[in-house]
């Protein structure tokens, strides 16, 4: 850390500075590289609409300082190019997958056949389990017919009311 009053500021400037320079020289690179992924992903419509809004982030990188204008011509011009090479069909558009993409591909497939297994299985439990309980039902139907043939039906005796066993309490004497 310097000791001089006007080094100290210089440090506090130079440290304001770095990050606005990093700043603009981040949003320039995330111009190209959505103008980029558009391309890539195939959308062209996309990518003529963002061509003017990256070519004039760019020029203001220059103006900044950021870049140097005969980088920023250089990079304005490949990506023009770029552009009118896939819009005349010079160059086809091969949509690139990067590992991430393809291995989240890969697990949304494997969870996709483990959530239709295990669908599968519960559609075969529930068949299980109903075919069991028509078992159940048709075997308690079977028992109560057994049960009801095996017991020989009785005559029910009229019932007694109190007056006609009293009658019969004094005839039986």
């Amino acid at each position: 850390m310097p000791n001089i009053k006007s080094a100290k500021k210089r440090v506090l400037i130079t440290k304001k500075k770095n990050a606005r320079n990093r700043s603009d020289r981040s949003k320039v690179n995330n111009a190209i590289k959505a103008f980029n992924k558009a391309i890539d992903s195939a959308n062209i419509d996309e990518a003529e609409r963002l061509l003017p809004i990256t070519m004039s982030i760019i020029d203001k990188g220059v103006t900044a300082g950021i870049l140097h204008k005969n980088a920023a011509a250089n990079k304005k011009s490949a990506l023009s190019k770029r552009l009118s090479d896939i819009k005349s069909g010079k160059v086809t558009v091969t949509v690139k997958k990067d590992n991430k993409t393809i291995a989240a591909e890969k697990a949304r497939a494997a969870k996709e056949a483990r959530e239709a297994a295990r669908a599968e299985f519960r559609a075969k439990q529930q068949e299980k389990e109903a075919d069991k309980a028509e078992q159940k039902k048709k075997k308690a139907t079977k028992e109560k017919e057994k049960v009801a043939e095996d017991k020989p039906k009785k005559e029910k005796a009229p019932k007694k009311t109190k007056k006609a066993e009293a009658e019969e309490a004094p005839k039986a004497e």
